[in-house]
């Protein structure tokens, strides 16, 4: 018998009575389920009911930060004045709904913390002169940022907010989720249903309803339709002078703004003037997607965003909360001049506010940097490698494909075995979903679904003649490739080959492979009632921002995209995966795994900023300023500003930050060159009779003056594709400082503690190895890859460093990051110890680069360095002057040949406006 429903209400129920109670011992736990166990679900076993007592002992584990806040100067609290007047009637309902749904209760409380700080921040709605108030709240993809906005509408609902409007994403099957979530959370009913005929209001009860159906908001949206205005005037009749709250979902869409805007307007102009007098709260959902000025003719401003401020504007209370994913926001980089992102319309001027990750968040810096050991595999990651001949990634529209490449075979049975692996660990009534993402055209992603289900029947009906016969059964080719694949990645669960086999048919008879793009949704996890839905969800954009896949364990991804936030959108695995984190694997090329590495470490080290300029006292104009100077926003700037022009310019903030040459040049002249400037420089450095260190990274020297560091940046030939130690901007910033912060440097030298030494460089030194990645011949680089496109170790930054700094920079990110200490081991990020460091760390590297065979035929022999070729990287520490940036100049030819044209992130049928 299935009784996972009723573990499902028991768990939901020992939360909600374990909610601000003191933490219950071992025996108190397992007495409290004992006891609840006999009225709500006496059909548990007592295996059962022990797994539910150590799950919830897991979740007590679980802890989230209070994230980090920046005000304007003009800041006035008003919330803790106003407590004394709020119910919290709608925050109640939501946060037993939160716990129900089986949230971690320190959660919950940081997300009542969290959301107490954003709503006392708003303007106060029982204010009645006119005010307008601009925020921002940076999360992370997949962390719960709904649930997080969710929570704000409720306290803002409670407050006196009165007209709440969320701006979902730019297509349908995102707008309807997003209803769905806060029909759920907000509203208490379906608002669906509620649109057929002889539907009760009873009958269309949905999760905070279900506490209390009171006081339900009327919604001018439902999860089948966005705003039209003969639907949201019908309903009107429903309002009643505002005694509770009006809430519409509306798609990210210059048409749909524009009905609503007329609609407003139309009744504005009938008199009726008490909508807009409400205080109106407008939730921007992916703030950073199609809601800021992108188009730069400097009298044009994007349809969308002009829209959204003339939202704002026509009434007398309003507040803007953009929410985004990553810091590498649109409305920080795409002005041109500061001055330009200051007057933004829809600036966060007032604040900004970072949330932090509860401690299971499954995200990037635990996939691309903490998953990948500076020796050996990757914990999740698996590289795509036989695409090209079937799949390439870049393709045109009628591309056929009559075959899948063996990796997506691969990934698609481990993701057969991990649905039946999480069915043994007793989740048959939780969906479980797999993403293929590998094209932006969707005719091609409808052949690719074709070819996954016909591979998907093969498999399924091998299992359903010899899954029963035990040893026997592997004489079939496809039971057998099933084992082997379980042997490579899922043999160290707790389960034998034995139990999995025979558990297989039930798992995955019902297994089907859906399309969800511009052009179909065939997504739906709403139909299943005691099992769990098996998902294999083949897509493009759709797929790439805000749409969640349920359970989502195994990622087939063969994008390719250069653009920062899209990459971090795309990456859909991101979220919680409780019970099955050791189950999930991601698929992706090799190069598209160290960018992810790198914005995930650049995204990462921008949060902790924030939090630091919390404690300075800091504006959201510093951090705007703070995120539009990050070197890696360098090429985001780039990217999005390219257009016709045959170069851009960006001013880059070199202060505490760390540059090096991911990529050099394999021209070779160029490493001639190089590597004799790099002989020399160690010749100067030595003749300066300085006491070399031996640290545990190399040879080291400490106060080298600045001119041996000028002198070998003025010889070095740079790649132009490595574009942040492009030798001008550097050297301009460095002499800017020569008489003083940069006047002597320590100088690291790197070498291994065992292996065949190298003296080219005059010194005994033992190359380090790095896997490399070739460019196309006629472009002549080579990228190292591997950790974040890092050529440097991880800690290399403590070099030249005293222990007492070391453990004052550590000390101080523990300070403000206490939710990491709860993990265990703590991986301290390198930039923590730019913040202490004195003088500037130059690092010159001998590397001996690993090649792929492959790419070695690809190329061809004469492009393949058959020896070592020197890097460099330097640690900046924090500059005092007043003038941070420099210029960089990044060819726009060159560029395009790397990382593509801006038309890849986008799905089309026919180029999606039906033009072949």
């Amino acid at each position: 018998m299935n009784n996972s429903s009723s573990y499902d209400r028991l768990i939901g129920v020992v939360e909600s009575a374990l909610f601000n109670q003191p933490r219950k011992t071992e025996e108190e736990l397992r007495s409290l389920i004992g006891a609840l166990a006999t009225p709500v679900a006496p059909d548990l076993s007592p295996d059962q009911l022990e797994q539910m007592a150590r799950e919830v002992e897991a979740k007590q584990g679980i802890k989230a930060g209070l994230g980090a806040v920046v005000d304007s100067d003009d800041f006035e609290p008003w919330l803790d004045d106003a407590k004394a007047r709020i119910e919290p009637f709608y925050w109640q309902r939501y946060q037993k709904l939160l716990l129900q749904n089986g949230l971690p209760r320190d959660v919950v409380t940081s997300t009542d913390k969290v959301t107490d700080k954003i709503l006392g921040r708003l303007g106060d709605p029982e204010k009645q002169v006119q005010w307008d108030r601009r925020g921002m709240v940076v999360g992370h993809v997949q962390s719960g940022k709904t649930a997080n906005y969710t929570g704000l509408i409720c306290k803002a609902a409670d407050a006196g907010y009165r007209l709440i409007i969320v701006i979902a994403g730019i297509h349908n099957n995102l707008r309807n989720q997003t209803q769905a979530r806060i029909d759920e959370g907000f509203i208490g009913r379906d608002t669906g249903r509620m649109q057929e005929k002889g539907s009760g209001s009873g009958r269309n009860k949905v999760g905070v309803g279900h506490f209390d159906f009171t006081r339900t908001p009327v919604s001018l949206t439902n999860t089948i339709k966005d705003f039209n205005k003969e639907t949201a005037s019908t309903n009107t009749s429903e309002i009643d002078s505002y005694k509770v709250p009006v809430v519409l979902v509306i798609k990210k869409n210059h048409r749909t703004l524009g009905n609503l805007l007329d609609w407003l307007r139309d009744n504005s102009a009938r008199g009726d003037l008490e909508m807009i007098d409400q205080p109106m709260l407008l939730v921007d959902d992916e703030a950073d997607n199609a809601s800021i000025n992108t188009a730069y003719n400097k009298n044009l401003i994007t349809k969308i965003n002009g829209q959204i401020r003339d939202l704002l504007n026509m009434f007398h209370r309003s507040c803007y909360v953009g929410y985004t994913a990553t810091p590498f926001a649109n409305i920080f980089i795409d002005p041109d001049e500061d001055d330009e992102m200051f007057n933004e319309d829809l600036f966060p001027r007032d604040f900004i506010i970072g949330l932090d990750a509860p401690t299971n968040y499954f995200g990037p810096s635990k996939i691309f940097i903490d998953g990948i050991p500076e020796n050996g595999d990757p914990e999740w990651l698996r590289y795509i490698k036989d695409n090209e001949d079937i799949l390439p990634i870049k393709h045109k529209i009628d591309h056929e494909l009559d075959e899948i490449p063996k990796s997506l075979l691969t990934a698609l049975r481990a993701f057969l075995l991990s649905r039946t692996i999480r069915d043994l660990r007793g989740s048959e009534s939780s969906h479980c979903s797999m993403l293929v993402n590998a094209s932006r055209f969707t005719a091609v992603q409808s052949k690719l679904r074709n070819r996954i289900h016909e591979a998907l029947d093969r498999i399924k009906d091998s299992v359903r003649v010899n899954a029963s016969l035990g040893d026997a059964g592997l004489s079939d080719p496809e039971l057998l490739e099933l084992k082997r694949v379980w042997q490579t990645e899922y043999s160290g669960t707790e389960f034998e080959w034995e139990e999995v086999q025979a558990a297989l048919l039930e798992s995955i008879a019902a297994a089907k492979v859906v399309e969800v793009n511009s052009r179909a949704n065939d997504l739906d996890y709403t139909r299943s009632v005691e099992r769990g839905q098996t998902v294999i969800a083949v897509g493009g954009f759709s797929l790439s921002r805000g749409l969640t896949l349920e359970g989502l364990t195994v990622t087939w991804f063969l994008r390719n995209t250069m653009m920062y936030d899209t990459l971090m959108q795309m990456g859909r695995w991101f979220g919680y995966r409780d019970g099955y984190e050791d189950l999930c694997r991601i698929w992706m090329p090799e190069e598209a795994i160290d960018w992810y590495a790198f914005i995930a470490e650049a995204a990462e080290e921008l949060h902790d900023e924030l939090k630091t300029m919390e404690k300075a006292k800091a504006t959201p104009k510093m951090f705007g300023l703070a995120v539009r100077s990050h070197p890696a926003s360098l090429l985001v700037t780039a990217r999005n500003k390219m257009g016709a022009s045959s170069k851009v310019v960006a001013k880059i903030g070199l202060s505490n930050q760390f540059i090096e040459t991911a990529k050099v040049s394999i021209s070779a002249n160029d490493i001639y060159k190089n590597k004799s400037n790099a002989k020399s420089f160690v010749e100067s450095v030595l003749n300066l009779g300085l006491n070399s260190e031996q640290s545990k990274w190399g040879y080291l020297w400490r106060d080298v003056p600045v001119r041996e560091i000028d002198r070998f940046l003025v010889g070095w030939r740079n790649a132009e594709q490595s574009v942040t130690t492009d030798t001008a901007p550097v050297r301009a910033y460095i002499n800017a400082r020569v008489q003083d912060e940069l006047a002597y440097w320590d100088v690291l030298v790197t070498s291994k503690r065992q292996g065949e030494e190298d003296n080219s460089l005059g010194l005994p030194i033992i190359p380090a190895e790095r896997s490399v990645t070739l460019g196309e011949p006629k472009l002549q680089y080579m990228a190292f890859s591997g950790k974040g496109m890092r050529l440097a170790s991880r800690g290399i930054e403590k070099a030249g460093l005293s222990e007492a700094e070391v453990i004052e920079a550590e000390s101080a990110y523990l300070e403000i990051n206490k939710s990491k200490v709860d993990r265990g081991k703590v991986n301290f990020p390198d930039h923590i110890y730019r913040k202490v460091r004195k003088r500037g760390l130059f690092i010159l590297h001998l590397v001996s680069p690993k090649i792929p065979d492959d790419e070695k035929q690809l190329c061809g022999q004469t492009q393949v360095p058959g020896e070592t070729v020197v890097g460099w990287g330097m640690s900046l520490p924090r500059s005092l002057h007043s003038e941070e940036t420099v210029e960089y100049v990044v060819n726009a030819v060159r560029y395009k040949e790397l990382f593509g044209d801006d038309d890849e992130d986008e799905d089309q049928e026919s180029d999606d406006d039906g033009n072949n």
